[in-house]
C-alpha cells in the first residue's frame, strides 16, 4: 500500500511520526510530505524519531490564512499527483491538515484522520480549528478517534461509509517514548532547592491582544511567588511571544525560553510541579506525566483530561488564573491528587492500531 503522510506543523510531525514508523515496520510505501507551515519546526521534529520529509514543500509566501492555505492545497495537491497514493494521512486540526486532506478529496483519494472527533461546538475557540477538524472529519474514510468521547461525536455525524476506530492517542505514542529515552538527559531550567518549576505555553489565535496581555500579567503575578520558577517556552509568532516578553523579561524566577525541540520539552515537563498552558497536546501529554494542569482557554476539546481529575479548564480571566495556580501551589494533598499519571488519552499503542486498520483495508 502506498501511503502520503501530510503534515507541516511541529506536534503534527511529533503525533504522526509513530504512525510513519509502524506503517514502515508493517511493509507499507511510506512518503512524508511537509507543507512548510513550520518547516523548520517539522523537519527537527521528525529528525527526534529519525525520520525525515520526502517532499518538502515551499513555506507559503501569503500571511493571511486563506492564501496560506490556498498555498499549501496547490503544493500537496502536486505531491498526490506524483507519488499516486492509495490514502492520504493527516492528523489534528491545523490549516495544513485542512489543506491536505481538501487536495486528497479534490483527487478523489481515500483520507485518513488521526485524532478525529475532537469538538469544542464553538467554532470561535479555538479558531480556526474547530472549523478545520469538522470540515476534515466530512471527507475522511478513516476517522481514528484518540477516545471514546471523540468517537461518540463521530458516530452522530461521520459520512455515510466512514470507519471509526477508537485508537489512543499518537501523541502519547510519541511522549512515552520519548521520555524513556531523555530521562538521563540534564533539565533545560535548574530549580534552586526548595523551589518548584512551573512550565507555562501560551499561543492560541483567540488570545491574541488584550487576553494575551492580561496573561502574561497573570504568570507574571505566579512567578512573583519565591517558591516558584516559571519557566515559558515562547512560540515563534511574534503576536504570542511580544506580549509575554515584554512583560516578563527580566523578572528574577522567570526563564523565557526559545521553542525547545522536542525532546528537551519532554524533560522539562517532566520536571514541572504545575503546567499553565492552551495547547491542545499539552493536555494530551500532561496527565501520562502526572503533570497537574491549567487549561488557559474558555473551552477545551480535550474534556477527557478535566473527567480524569488531571486537569482544570481556568479560563483566560487573569484574576482566576492566578487564584487557582496559588490554590494549587499551596494545596499539596489536592495537588498530588492530580498528580497520579493518568492515560485518558490512550496507552501508547495507537499507531499500532491505526497501521493494522489502514492495512488491514
Amino acid at each position: 500500500m502506498r501511503l502520503l503522510v501530510a503534515l507541516g506543523t511541529r506536534p503534527e510531525a511529533i503525533k504522526l511520526a509513530p504512525v510513519v514508523l509502524a506503517l514502515s515496520a508493517r511493509g507499507a510505501e511510506v512518503r512524508v510530505a511537509t507543507t512548510g507551515q513550520q518547516s523548520g519546526m517539522a523537519a527537527d521534529a521528525l529528525a527526534a524519531f529519525g525520520l525525515a520529509a520526502d517532499v518538502a514543500l515551499e513555506a507559503p509566501a501569503a500571511q493571511g490564512l486563506s492564501e496560506s492555505v490556498a498555498a499549501m492545497l496547490r503544493g500537496v495537491a502536486a505531491a498526490i499527483e506524483a507519488a499516486r497514493p492509495d490514502a492520504v494521512v493527516v492528523q489534528g486540526d491545523t490549516a495544513s491538515c485542512f489543506a491536505a486532506a481538501f487536495a486528497a478529496f479534490h483527487a478523489r483519494v481515500p483520507v485518513a484522520h488521526v485524532e478525529a472527533g475532537l469538538r469544542s461546538r464553538d467554532l470561535d475557540n479555538p479558531f480556526p480549528e474547530e472549523g478545520y477538524r469538522v470540515a476534515v472529519d466530512g471527507v475522511s474514510r478513516w476517522l481514528f478517534a484518540p477516545t471514546a468521547e471523540a468517537a461518540a461525536n463521530l458516530s452522530a455525524e461521520a459520512s455515510r461509509g466512514a470507519r471509526v476506530l477508537v485508537t489512543g492517542n499518537t501523541g502519547v505514542d510519541a511522549l512515552l517514548a520519548m521520555r524513556a529515552r531523555v530521562a538521563g538527559d540534564a533539565p533545560p531550567v535548574q530549580v534552586p532547592p526548595g523551589a518548584r518549576l512551573v512550565v507555562a505555553t501560551l499561543h492560541r489565535r483567540e488570545s491574541f491582544g488584550p487576553v494575551m496581555d492580561g496573561l502574561a500579567q497573570a504568570l507574571a503575578a505566579v512567578a512573583s511567588r519565591p517558591d516558584v520558577v516559571l519557566a515559558l517556552p515562547l512560540h515563534s509568532n511574534p503576536a504570542a511571544a511580544g506580549p509575554l516578553r515584554a512583560r516578563l523579561s527580566g523578572l528574577p524566577r522567570v526563564a523565557l525560553l526559545d521553542a525547545l525541540p522536542y525532546p528537551r520539552m519532554v524533560r522539562l515537563l517532566a520536571e514541572a510541579s504545575l503546567l499553565l498552558t492552551d495547547s491542545g497536546g499539552l493536555q494530551e501529554e500532561a496527565p501520562a506525566l502526572g503533570l497537574p494542569t491549567l487549561v488557559l482557554r474558555e473551552v477545551t476539546e480535550r474534556p477527557e483530561a478535566v473527567a480524569a481529575g488531571s486537569a482544570l479548564v481556568a479560563g483566560t480571566d487573569p484574576a482566576r488564573v492566578v487564584a487557582l495556580a496559588n490554590a494549587l501551589l499551596d494545596d499539596a494533598p489536592r495537588r498530588a491528587a492530580m498528580a497520579e499519571p493518568r492515560f485518558p488519552y490512550g496507552d501508547g499503542r495507537a499507531a499500532e492500531r491505526i497501521a493494522d486498520a489502514l492495512l488491514g483495508g
